[in-house]
């Protein structure tokens, strides 16, 4: 197993995600206990030490489970890590009552790392906010021992992060993001990354195969691959890219299955990273496939001209998500957290946003086709 200095102790590389466990009958709330409990052991018996789970994960039943089947193992084994649910704004009133249940949910006394959850442009004030006492409360709980490390996991673009910093940066000692080869370009992973190096924060990384999505890729691109390291799978290719960033320490991956379990588990008997001509090859085949969604760089020109005050970006990067996916149809319960009248189906067509397009994407033809999608 790959281990990394951080602090005074050695964090696997491989960490366990326990957002998507294995299931009972496909239920997401119904946690398969005795083939998580292999897992654990496995990973526990091959170097893996760090184990990540959160109040909403599996309906909130990850940390239930997870106490339950780390508890078969010395406290001093494992390290553990959970998070505070800002994302909900009304946890804010909870902030006691939920880390106490936390706690008693994973049966520990204390967590080794505790983060302020999934930091947002829906969610930045609310964290910002020091009427809820949120920092004052995780700051007095590491005083008393019961949080090890605090950090944070983010999901925002480099100007809330930077603002988050602004205002807590002295007490962050790490951060979780959303990086992977294709999210480096796509969601300015790499821009995140250098803006935490102003802080001298270490990574953490989330998704690395962006939900199972670079598990698989096209024929060509797996040919191509397989041509510069015949020995490597595709999966590792994701986690070989994550090596070659010097300053990520743990890689999250949420294994589903014992046989995921072992596959990552044995590409991290080595640290194997990225040459510049794989970097390039790797980066290239993440252009193919960023090919596929509209080239929008966020940078909210169209608002201003937009006559309905629509936020296109975001629209957009939800448009693309499907589009890269590849599902087809679109569920409106991804638009749950936008406002019925600023839905792709309120664009009247005018082309306003159009004309002052750095990028030339025909918006009003993409917020159609979202619409239709949204229909089906």
């Amino acid at each position: 197993m790959i281990y990394r200095e951080f602090k005074d102790i050695k964090l696997s590389m491989l960490g366990l995600g326990t957002m998507r466990l294995p299931l009972l009958d496909g239920d997401n709330s119904k946690i398969d206990e005795k083939a998580t409990a292999e897992m654990v052991d496995y990973a526990m018996e091959h170097g893996v030490n760090y184990y990540d789970t959160a109040w909403g994960y599996h309906e909130g039943n990850s940390e239930t489970v997870m106490g339950k089947v780390l508890s078969a193992h010395p406290r001093d084994s494992f390290y553990l890590a959970s998070k505070f649910p800002g994302y909900d704004l009304e946890n804010f009133k909870r902030i006691e009552e939920i880390f106490e249940k936390q706690l008693e949910k994973c049966g520990v006394d204390y967590f080794d790392f505790y983060l302020f959850h999934s930091v947002t442009e829906e969610n930045i004030h609310g964290y910002l906010n020091r009427e809820y006492g949120l920092l004052d409360y995780l700051l007095k709980q590491k005083e008393n021992g019961r949080i090890r490390h605090l950090g944070f996991s983010a999901h925002a673009d480099c100007n809330v992060m930077r603002r988050f910093l602004e205002a807590y940066g002295e007490h962050i000692e790490f951060c979780q993001l959303q990086i992977n080869y294709l999210d480096w370009t796509y969601q300015k992973a790499k821009e995140k990354v250098e803006l935490l190096e102003e802080y001298d924060i270490p990574v953490w990384v989330m998704e690395p195969l962006r939900g199972g999505k670079l598990a698989e890729l096209s024929v060509e691109a797996e040919k191509e691959l397989s041509e510069l390291r015949p020995d490597e799978n595709i999966p590792a290719w994701a986690f070989r890219f994550l090596q070659t960033i010097p300053n990520v320490k743990m890689i999250l991956s949420g294994m589903s299955n014992f046989t995921q379990l072992k596959e990552n588990v044995a590409t991290f008997e080595e640290d194997k990273p990225l040459s510049e001509e794989e970097l390039k090859v790797i980066l290239k085949i993440a252009d193919g496939m960023m090919g596929r969604m509209l080239p929008c760089t966020a940078c909210r020109y169209c608002i201003t001209h937009c006559p309905k005050e629509l936020d296109i970006p975001r629209l957009l990067g939800i448009y693309n998500n499907n589009q890269f996916s590849g599902v087809g149809n679109i569920q409106p319960a991804v638009l749950k957290n936008v406002e019925k009248e600023k839905w792709p189906s309120k664009c009247i067509a005018c082309r306003s946003c159009e004309k002052v397009c750095p990028q030339g994407i025909k918006i009003s033809e993409a917020m159609a086709d979202f619409t239709e999608k949204l229909e089906k």
